[in-house]
């Protein structure tokens, strides 16, 4: 008898650590990032579209907080993703990151799945692979499903959505982080037959979009492609990748993990122009119809491949029930890529050196602050540029540009010659920003 009560008192105790350790776990907050691919930032509802149909994207702004300015650490797929990852600049790489990976910086993946969590990565990666697109580090990743556009289904992203769902299902019983990274809105954009109710009679009213859209309108004309139907055809593009997002809502909620969940919707940078196809006009006339690239930056200068606001701001929705405020549009605080990782390691209690990292810790601005980091944002590309609000200074080969953020964000008017110390003294950031830089970059088949 003695043996028997032994045995059972050890049971019940080794049970109730074990519940102790499953209710500690779940505290942790879930972690569900999507990425759109060369969305601009005005390509939704809830940023001011005329036309999008996003009711559930449009959600996560209700439900938590829309942020107006929030960064890109680059103009393409690899570098801004780097930021994210590894809150390091993708200047900073001696190797380039889509030739080589990230060397030795730790990623976010990484530090969570030290402390615990399970981490998996669905869709698109562009991060040095071998030739399957697979990462060939695992960076801390439990599972990584490289997938490719759907076929034969409502939405080309839909076969990644389902793996990274199968793997919510199975890890809901303890944290997860999980990357959900498709490539809507990336061209080529596929016809969509039928079309969704929503869209199908939608009639196009040109006067509501900027001269930048206006630009587009004409070369979709030019090419000799139907306009409405190729704009019909983004938007039903858009509109399926909102479905998906609303069947990962949908299963937080029927999980009963919404609560404890932190749900992040952006995109790697700004709207693809047209001009990607300047290179090559043949091209553009074959396959324009399927790679139209109607995105729009809500009214900024630019787009991708551009260190313009349009290139460079993206959207950026956070929902975290009780944690982070509800129907709140934060203007004022200036947040970076880089500052993912560490916000993430501080909100979850994951250890971590900041001074390790570029990015900073903003857990109280995703939480309701209105606090205004005070630091330089610095692009590279065809030049290099920098924002120290409210002024931002681009160094190109033909002179020096300079705007003030607060009085022009849409970047219209250069004011260079006329603040001569301003742009001085932002010419020196970036002078000291380079020297920080390495040299020569390493690509395959270049030292």
């Amino acid at each position: 008898m003695k043996f028997s009560y032994r045995i059972v008192t050890l049971f019940a105790a080794f049970a109730s650590t074990l519940i102790w350790a499953k209710e500690s776990d779940n505290q942790r907050p879930n972690i569900v990032f999507m990425l759109a691919d060369d969305m601009g930032i005005g390509d939704l509802g809830c940023y001011g579209h005329p036309y999008a149909v996003t009711p559930n994207i449009d959600r996560l702004a209700e439900e938590g907080t829309r942020f107006t300015r929030y960064y890109a650490t680059g103009v393409t797929c690899c570098p801004s993703r780097t930021g994210f990852m590894t809150s390091h600049h993708p200047a900073s790489f001696d190797s380039y990151m889509a030739d080589f990976g990230f060397g030795d910086k730790v990623t976010i993946s990484e530090l969570l799945n030290d402390e615990g969590y399970a981490t998996g990565h669905f869709g698109k990666w562009h991060i040095g692979s071998d030739n399957k697109g697979v990462p060939e580090d695992d960076y801390g990743l439990d599972e990584v499903k490289i997938i490719g556009n759907s076929s034969g289904s409502s939405g080309r992203d839909d076969h990644l959505f389902a793996a990274a769902i199968d793997f919510i299902k199975r890890h809901r019983y303890e944290p997860f982080y999980v990357n959900i990274w498709g490539h809507i809105t990336h061209y080529p954009v596929p016809p969509s037959n039928p079309l969704p109710e929503a869209i199908a009679n939608l009639e196009l009213d040109e006067s509501k979009f900027d001269s930048y859209m206006a630009e587009k309108f004409a070369n979709t004309r030019e090419w000799g492609f139907p306009l409405e139907e190729c704009f019909r055809n983004y938007l039903a593009d858009v509109y399926s990748l909102d479905l998906a997002v609303g069947r990962v809502l949908q299963l937080l909620d029927e999980l009963e993990l919404a609560d404890n969940t932190i749900v992040v919707f952006s995109s790697d940078q700004g709207a693809a122009p047209n001009g990607a196809f300047q290179n090559d006009r043949q091209k553009a006339m074959d396959e324009i119809y399927k790679a139209n690239m109607l995105g729009w930056s809500g009214g900024l200068r630019g787009g991708k491949h551009e260190k313009y606001e349009g290139g460079v701001r993206i959207p950026f929705l956070i929902r975290w029930p009780g944690q982070v405020p509800a129907n709140r549009v934060n203007d004022t605080s200036i947040l970076s890529g880089l500052d993912w990782l560490p916000t993430l390691c501080a909100l979850t209690n994951t250890n971590y050196d900041p001074g390790q990292f570029e990015g900073l810790n903003v857990a109280d601005v995703w939480r309701g602050s209105d606090r205004n980091p005070t630091r330089p944002l610095f692009w590279r590309v065809k030049g290099d540029a920098v924002l120290l609000e409210p002024w931002k200074l681009h160094i190109n080969r033909d002179g020096p540009e300079l705007y003030n953020q607060a009085k022009d964000p849409r970047e219209t008017t250069n004011v260079a010659r006329s603040n001569p110390e301003i742009t001085q003294q932002l010419a020196t950031e970036i002078e000291k920003w380079r020297k920080t830089l390495p040299r020569n970059i390493k690509r395959k088949g270049r030292s």
